[in-house]
């Protein structure tokens, strides 16, 4: 790997001497500096043309199925096509890295970043910050220099079908705290943090992805409870902000906050006094393209004041870009453009992108998995117990004690439920287990009794995204809960779907499913150390 690196630095530092000043710029370069598409491994040869022409400004990685190893070649080959253009400016690479229903380690090779729930749940702003630091040199060391994150909207509404774990939680103190805990994190690392989704995404009940949820809140409530995490964010001097496709009456009664002046202009620029970089979310999202094309939703963003326009990932880049330059040319937008292209730029000049100045940040993997360990044992929450299961001492006499663990997962999360064992082998403890389906059919209900029968302890873990209840995975845990003497119940994602499972007993919150968190909660069930957690929302 470090080879890798040094081939990586080695091919990419002489390719940018020479970069253009900004007045060297076409207009249509200009342009394209303020265009950022998303691209994988298999889509990354349709932006092509527009890197090598100079008009586009950055991309965003999107999470697959790939390694760290293919994410750094990904970059390599992107950054290549750039120096290829008439004016060799580099590109702004960027990513998603939240944790939880976002990523995950097989995505892009990173290690698993706890989710905003979990951080906030252990109350330690320390180890946040010492997290997101450590992450964010990962992520310079891959090559790239903006994290959309962390989510700084206040979960205050327990039906929000896409934010949930991603939220600090329904207290805007506590997202307040632990926002800028990571926002520090990742900024002392060098990694640009554009926080979202402004004016706040958590009082809805509708996904944006799908369709325009509307925050019927006044705008008192607004700034006492959804704007206070961004406004501290702009006080300790965040670098962007990205805006929401929702709908705020009591702000703008026409226009989504991505489009509206009102919001981005006389509320956040004049108002709440943000002098950073302005994002949109993506917008090829239904809540945007309910008004327009992705080209007209790129037009009426710039009007608005929109600075870095994220296009997404089904899009034609080369024709999508045409139509963007001849409306703007129509609309006489030129001025707005070169304003917001200026500011792209001159991060770029600041982050040494220009000149080949950045330096490669020395592995940080060890320290970063010693502070998940860390905060995961702090962050797992003993949610009830009433009849007192937790510490579980089994009465076996000399005979050797037995748990089976059912596990409702999709696939992609197998590696890190084996981590659950090994607590329960250090103490002598005979171990079964069975990965259940998301979404379980007769079969698994089968194999999940007979993992059950006989045993000692039955542990039973749910996965639940955000509000909407997977019917079968209720019913088939409500199931073996009715079904079993000894049953310790976990939730291992979004704490909201505890009341679907009213006669569970023992119940632990872990805001995540990894094998940090899978593990702490097996020490708090055997009594190796006790429960620290706080729950950072209020469940019926």
């Amino acid at each position: 790997m470090r080879r890798l690196l040094f081939i990586l630095v080695s091919l990419l530092a002489p390719l940018w001497i020479g970069a253009a000043t900004f007045e060297e710029l076409s207009f249509e370069e200009k342009l394209g500096q303020t265009l950022v598409v998303f691209v994988d491994i298999d889509s990354a040869e349709q932006v092509r043309p527009l890197i090598e022409n100079g008009k586009l400004g950055g991309v965003l990685i999107q999470w697959g199925n790939y390694s760290l190893e293919q994410t750094h070649k990904l970059i390599e080959k992107l950054q290549g096509w750039a120096a290829k253009s008439p004016h060799k400016v580099p590109l702004l690479i960027s990513i998603d890295y939240e944790g939880g229903t976002v990523y995950t380690p097989i995505t892009l090779g990173f290690d698993y970043l706890p989710t905003n729930m979990m951080f906030s749940a252990a109350r330690d702003e320390d180890s946040a910050a010492a997290i997101a630091y450590l992450a964010g040199l990962e992520l310079k060391r891959a090559g790239v220099h903006i994290n959309f994150s962390p989510v700084l909207d206040v979960n205050s509404n327990p039906n929000n079908p896409i934010i949930g774990v991603r939220s600090f939680g329904s207290k805007p103190e506590n997202v307040t705290r632990m926002g800028v805990s990571l926002i520090n994190g990742f900024q002392a690392a060098g990694i640009l943090s554009i926080v979202k989704h402004f004016p706040g995404h958590g009082d809805t009940s509708k996904d944006s992805h799908y369709d325009v949820p509307v925050v019927k809140a006044s705008y008192q409530e607004l700034e006492k409870v959804h704007l206070a995490p961004f406004q501290k964010a702009i006080e300790n001097g965040v670098d962007g902000i990205m805006t929401g496709h929702v709908m705020y009456p009591a702000l703008d009664a026409k226009n989504i906050a991505t489009f509206s002046k009102p919001i981005l202009q006389d509320l956040l620029r004049h108002k709440m006094g943000f002098k950073g970089l302005l994002v949109t979310d993506s917008l090829d999202m239904k809540s945007a393209t309910s008004y327009c094309t992705i080209a007209g939703c790129a037009v009426r963003s710039i009007q608005s004041g929109e600075e870095m326009i994220l296009l997404g990932r089904y899009i034609k880049p080369v024709s999508v870009f045409n139509q963007i330059l001849q409306e703007v040319q129509q609309k006489k937008l030129e001025k707005q453009v070169e304003q917001a292209a200026k500011k792209i730029f001159d991060i770029k000049q600041k982050m040494g992108l220009l000149d080949a100045q950045q330096t490669i940040p020395a592995p940080s993997g060890k320290a970063f998995q010693a502070q998940l360990a860390k905060i995961s044992d702090k962050a797992v929450t003993l949610v009830r117990d009433r009849k007192k299961q937790i510490p579980f001492k089994p009465l076996t006499g000399n005979k050797k004690p037995t748990v089976c663990a059912v596990f409702f997962a999709p696939s992609r999360f197998t590696d890190q439920l084996m981590s659950f064992s090994k607590p329960f082998l250090e103490k002598g403890w005979q171990i079964r287990s069975y990965n259940a389906a998301l979404t379980p059919h007769k079969k698994d209900s089968e194999r999940a009794a007979q993992c059950a029968k006989g045993a000692d302890l039955l542990i039973v873990t749910s996965l639940q995204w955000a509000d909407k209840t997977n019917i079968n995975q209720k019913n088939a845990i409500n199931g073996l809960i009715k079904e079993n003497k000894n049953v310790i119940f976990i939730s291992t994602m979004s704490p909201y779907d505890i009341p679907n499972y009213p006669e569970a007993n023992a119940v632990l919150a872990t805001y995540g499913l990894n094998r940090y968190v899978l593990q702490t909660a097996a020490n708090i069930i055997l009594g190796n150390i006790k429960p620290q957690g706080t729950l950072p929302v209020q469940i019926k």
